[in-house]
């Protein structure tokens, strides 16, 4: 098969961001078969930074969402297990919105079509010939076996000994663009707010993070059950009305991944397949968008005598990556340890941490631009 210059492997949301992202730079792409679609509908939603809307908006994928895929994030409420308790307003830090709750399969429908209309990528078909690559970029996620089949690459996995539950919820009172979070010993549960379809109802993508036993307890229970101990879990004073479930649950084990390295001759890593962190803050897809960004600008940047494929230029990318990944690695593992955390002097130490960041406006500025850019620049 005719060679090319880039070959991805992985085409979920990074592996066709990346592809998208390279045309510009003039390389041919061959991108590997897209994954089987799932039976069931993806409950996931991910909650976007002002960086990552800017990245999908360039490829000319992010206003192709439909309205109803995408639900800016206005106010974040965020409370501890006493009366700690910290705010964020997209009005007062002078922002648009503190995020955007994207629907997991719109993102993946649109950056199908634009890759099925981008003229320098060659989409693979199932079991077909793979093409000799300058460089090869595996953006499988966390279980790539093409990675574990790189020598010298070591991945790290970390139990954190939890368990996410995710599920869409409808709510009885409109969540006017509210997103909220419960930091408790042991769970954290976070309602982020979104759209239901049809009829553009207000919902909720629950992302509810509980010691693993406890979470097996809960997916065991019938719907009802389930309603009844959520909504017995979300203090009275949220005032979001009463919750049920209009889709199936899903759940999956917390760890953190840690790879090392991320490149070597004519290979890089990105997103899940190199980096993994605790969901807690919702951005691990912003990673990984972020890997795209950078490496992209490492491939712009680069000699014109150098292959894409160079390690030397590789390690320009890694570099770039290694500490935004590793701070946000460090900052969402600390949090659940923290929150995690039952001994009283621990819990009286988070809360009046909380209450002490909602009274300093300054640091509060700080944080949201940091998590709005979240994921370092180039």
């Amino acid at each position: 098969m005719q060679a090319t210059d880039v070959l991805i492997h992985g085409a979920g949301i990074v592996g066709q961001t990346l592809a998208l992202s390279l045309g510009p730079l003039g390389l041919r792409v061959a991108l590997g078969a897209a994954p089987e679609v799932p039976e069931h509908q993806d409950v996931r939603a991910y909650a976007l930074n002002a960086q990552s809307v800017d990245l999908l908006r360039q490829l000319k994928v992010w206003d192709a969402l439909p309205s109803h895929a995408v639900t800016p994030v206005y106010d974040m409420q965020i409370e501890g297990d006493a009366l700690g308790a910290l705010s964020f307003s997209a009005w007062q830090q002078g922002v648009e919105a503190l995020a955007w709750i994207v629907d997991v399969h719109a993102l993946e429908a649109a950056l199908s079509t634009a890759v099925r209309f981008a003229p320098h990528v060659h989409a693979l078909a199932p079991g077909q010939a793979e093409p000799s690559a300058a460089l090869t970029a595996i953006c499988e996620g966390r279980q790539s076996t093409r990675r574990d089949a790189l020598a010298g690459v070591t991945a790290q996995r970390v139990s954190y000994g939890q368990t996410a539950i995710a599920a869409r919820l409808s709510c009885g009172v409109p969540h006017t663009g509210v997103a909220r979070q419960w930091f408790r010993s042991p769970d954290v549960l976070a309602l982020l707010p979104c759209t239901q379809e049809p009829g553009g109802t207000p919902a909720y993508a629950l992302v509810w993070s509980l010691p693993s036993d406890r979470a097996q307890a809960l997916m065991d229970l019938p719907e009802a059950a389930f309603e009844l101990a959520l909504n017995e879990a979300v203090p009275l004073a949220s005032s979001v009305g009463p919750l049920s479930l209009c889709s199936r649950r899903s759940a999956w084990p917390l760890s953190r991944l840690m790879v090392e390295p991320w490149c070597g001759a004519g290979w890089v890593l990105l997103g899940d397949a190199a980096h993994g962190v605790h969901p807690l803050a919702g951005q691990g897809l912003n990673l990984g968008l972020a890997d795209v960004a950078a490496l992209q600008q490492v491939l712009l940047e680069r000699e014109g005598w150098r292959s894409p494929g160079d390690v030397k230029l590789l390690r320009r990318f890694a570099r770039a990556r290694a500490l935004p990944t590793l701070a946000m690695g460090q900052l969402t593992g600390g949090l659940m340890h923290l929150f995690a955390n039952p001994h009283p002097v621990a819990r009286e130490l988070r809360n009046r941490g909380l209450s002490l960041l909602h009274h300093a406006p300054g640091f509060k500025r700080w944080l949201t631009q940091q998590a709005l850019q979240l994921g370092g620049r180039v």
